[in-house]
């Protein structure tokens, strides 16, 4: 996916700060929350993403630490879908 389609999706008011399930071409899907950070404008131009996985979303609520999360690249993602 192109960098804008991701931002139009993930920062539409009806789907700021919800989980995310992000289907990629050749791997696992991932749920999880996409965060904008101090580099958030920089990743976001060059299409990577910071996501925390659903697994580490309780930990990441308490402590925003930024260990917790991962960088993926927009171009692997095939289809994001808000989690219900």
């Amino acid at each position: 996916m192109d960098a804008r389609a991701i931002e139009k999706y993930v920062e539409h008011e009806d789907r700021k700060n919800n989980i995310i399930t992000i289907s990629f071409k050749d791997r696992n899907n991932v749920a999880g929350l996409f965060i904008q950070q101090f580099d958030y404008e920089e990743l976001k131009k060059k299409n990577f993403w910071r996501i925390v996985s659903f697994a580490n979303l309780k930990d990441w609520e308490k402590t925003n630490n930024p260990n917790l999360a991962r960088i993926y690249s927009g171009s692997s993602f095939s289809k994001l879908t808000e989690r219900k």
